[in-house]
């Protein structure tokens, strides 16, 4: 120490005081980013108050996660601390999206005890853009509604359908959109989906165009409202009031046989099952499934096959 100038620290003394570890501080010494402030007379680095103050920085810095290299310009005067504060920002937001990913998938992996080929799926299929995402629903409704008769209400609707996947997603999020895309991958449940839609269109026109519109939903919300009502009243499903019921939900001329191997095929509850994943995906509020009403409806199909 100088008792005529500014205090001055060795190596060791500046360790004490600020905690880092003499290899630390002797390192960013050497590199430039601590000059000394001078030596003393037996050769050794001293530093002063403001070596103090610049070796606060460099250690806040490097705590933050700054490069050295960043660093040294932060020292140098040729980036500001502000503008490399708001790039490190984005480059952690980047980092961070990444790790939640990483977690969400990890965290799919375990709950379905898959293997290396099914996390490897899973890993790509979650990693998609979002024009990717939209790429594949795109190709899925074009295949299940292209070319059928429905309103132009219902075509809009079915374009604008979009998967929403957050950039930090929940684990929930991330299997619900990974076996929504394996689901409207497979060429079985497209096949289904589009039996299940040129029924509903041709049940709609069979109705005189109900509701106005083909679509999945005018037939639900039928199927609710009669075969729905019908068994909370405990109508049996094969009374003659059921049969009665079928008749004014179907009319004279539809494919009853047709209905019951959709509904005993599972189709009605795969796209439920669609419709959930989309809406988990999408941060929406789940739709009612409506499971027991088709299941009335395939037991008074099969007590009532004929019209």
């Amino acid at each position: 120490m100088n008792d005529d100038g500014p205090e001055v620290f060795t190596i060791g003394q500046l360790s004490r005081r600020t905690g880092l570890s003499v290899r630390t501080i002797r390192y960013w010494s050497d590199i430039g980013a601590l000059p000394p402030a001078g030596r003393s007379t037996g050769g050794y680095r001293l530093y002063d108050a403001a070596c103090v103050a610049r070796l606060e920085l460099v250690r806040t810095l490097r705590e933050l996660g700054l490069g050295l290299a960043t660093v040294r310009r932060v020292l140098a005067g040729e980036s500001g601390i502000a503008d490399v504060a708001a790039a490190h920002v984005a480059a952690l937001d980047a980092q961070i999206r990444s790790l939640r990913l990483n977690r969400a998938v990890l965290s799919t992996v375990a709950k379905r005890a898959s293997g290396a080929e099914e996390m490897a799926l899973m890993n790509r299929l979650a990693r998609l853009s979002t024009v990717e995402r939209k790429g594949i629903i795109e190709e899925f409704t074009e295949e299940v509604f292209g070319g059928l008769d429905i309103t132009p209400g219902i075509q809009e609707q079915v374009r604008r359908t979009v998967v929403e996947l957050p950039d930090d997603p929940t684990p929930e999020q991330v299997d619900a959109w990974v076996e929504l895309a394996e689901l409207v991958q497979d060429p079985a449940f497209r096949q289904r989906m589009r039996a299940m839609a040129e029924f509903n269109t041709r049940a709609a026109q069979d109705d005189g165009g109900a509701a106005g519109t083909g679509d999945r939903q005018w037939f639900v919300e039928q199927v609710t409202r009669l075969a729905g009502d019908a068994r909370e009243s405990g109508v049996a499903p094969g009374s003659a009031e059921a049969a009665g019921i079928l008749d004014q939900l179907l009319g004279a001329t539809a494919d009853r046989d047709a209905l019951l191997r959709r509904l005993e095929g599972a189709a009605f509850a795969e796209a439920d099952r669609y419709r959930r994943l989309m809406a988990v995906i999408n941060g929406r509020e789940e739709q009612p499934q409506h499971n027991e009403d088709f299941a009335w409806l395939a037991a008074a199909l099969r007590a009532h096959p004929a019209g």
